[in-house]
């Protein structure tokens, strides 16, 4: 034992109890799994390739943090610190600590996603289209309204059924934003569900499509046919929603900053800061996001026995807000002259652009002649300003002392 001593990281196996231990195998498989999956491109690489990486360091990477009290612990991150001696102690200590202190506690993180993710929005086709974009976006959040009682129903308190119920969202900045003002305790679990499902979305999201027969998603749509909308009527949109919105739902302003100051930027054409926020600024918030996310991902985050309904709770939140935007896209289809592809209903379900490229890429399974990714950016990009406007809604009244949580949670 003592020639193990040496190697910390199989001696803190025969130190913990063997649930730990076993967990912390698993948990360590499950990060080679993801980056095998990345690596093929079933899960999205820009994610899961960091978070794979850091589950298994940080599970792997277990030591003996103080020889007196064998207490046991990484130099990675802890979320859970306190206090200001407790932060100032680990900002010296962990490497991540200062990643997660200074840009996970606060939300920034998310804010400068959604900052890359608005300098990349193309919203011509939810200006020009509108009540058909809004239209299947409200029918996509699905999951997410009705995850709530689910949620509720088994036993979470009101802050945390509606953090959870975000999932159906299926945007993870604002999952992430959103659980650290209603569900701080509950943050890690809940964003690393989120992102983990929305890589998955890649691979399940194909096969929920399949309820909607085959000769509806080979129907072809003229991309030409699309009104032109001027950069000025864009940038005009940008400025006056985040206003508006900011009004009515303060809580989540720093998000709709975020994501209208990207969009007003690429619509007034200043090539310096579009390339700086679509570029360095998104794919390094990603990259820190995804590896925190894994490092956060420890072996006494899985035990809790929450973890489990949070599972549950994602896939149902995630799948209802699927099944949600393909009824509402079949409704579409009976009420509206032109041909529609009803497939733009699970882009309404809003990973930007990720749901937008799966509609087009089961259109083009059966139809390589459909070309229906620039229609699916209108119901994507207006799922991402209902998903807010939800988000906005759950953290004022469901954070305790919230009108909702006051009346939910007794």
């Amino acid at each position: 034992m003592l020639i193990l001593e040496l190697f910390q990281g199989i001696y803190t196996f025969f130190l913990t109890e063997p649930s730990i231990a076993f967990a912390r195998l698993g948990l360590i498989a499950l990060g080679f799994l993801f980056i095998f999956l990345s690596y093929k491109k079933i899960l999205e690489p820009l994610i899961m390739l960091p978070m794979g990486v850091g589950m298994i360091a940080v599970n792997g990477g277990l030591m003996v943090m103080e020889v007196e009290t064998m207490a046991l612990g990484t130099l990675f991150i802890n979320p859970l610190a306190g206090n200001v001696e407790e932060v100032m102690y680990y900002l010296q200590i962990d490497f991540l600590q200062p990643i997660y202190t200074f840009t996970f506690s606060n939300g920034l993180i998310a804010c400068l996603v959604f900052m890359g993710i608005g300098a990349i929005t193309d919203i011509d086709i939810l200006l020009a289209k509108p009540f058909m974009s809004l239209f299947l976006a409200i029918c996509a959040e699905l999951g997410t309204i009705v995850t709530l009682p689910i949620a509720m129903a088994m036993g979470l308190e009101p802050n945390e059924a509606a953090s959870i119920a975000l999932v159906g969202g299926a945007d993870g900045p604002m999952v992430l934003y959103g659980s650290i003002m209603l569900a701080r305790e509950l943050f890690v679990p809940i964003t690393v569900v989120a992102y983990v499902y929305l890589g998955v979305c890649y691979a399940g999201y194909p096969l929920l499509a399949r309820i909607i027969p085959r000769r509806m998603r080979a129907t072809e749509m003229d991309w030409r046919t699309i009104p032109q909308v001027s950069s000025g009527a864009k940038f005009a949109f940008a400025i006056a929603a985040c206003g508006f919105l900011c009004i009515l739902f303060p809580v989540a302003a720093p998000l709709f900053a975020s994501f209208f100051l990207g969009l007003a930027i690429k619509e007034a054409g200043i090539t310096r800061y579009i390339e700086f926020l679509s570029g360095p600024l998104l794919y390094g918030a990603t990259f820190f996001l995804g590896f925190t996310l894994g490092a956060l991902l420890g072996v006494d985050i899985i035990l809790d026995p929450k973890v489990l309904i949070l599972l549950i709770l994602g896939v149902v939140a995630l799948t209802l807000s699927g099944l949600g935007g393909i009824a509402g896209a079949l409704i579409y289809r009976k009420i509206t002259k032109e041909p529609f592809n009803p497939l733009l209903g699970i882009a309404a379900v809003s990973c930007v652009p990720t749901t937008a490229k799966v509609a087009q890429k089961c259109a083009a399974a059966v139809n390589k002649k459909a070309m229906i990714l620039p229609f699916a950016m209108g119901p994507c990009v207006a799922g991402v300003i209902t998903t807010a406007i939800i988000a906005g809604i759950y953290i004022t009244g469901f954070r305790p002392g919230g009108v909702f949580f006051s009346i939910f949670g007794g």
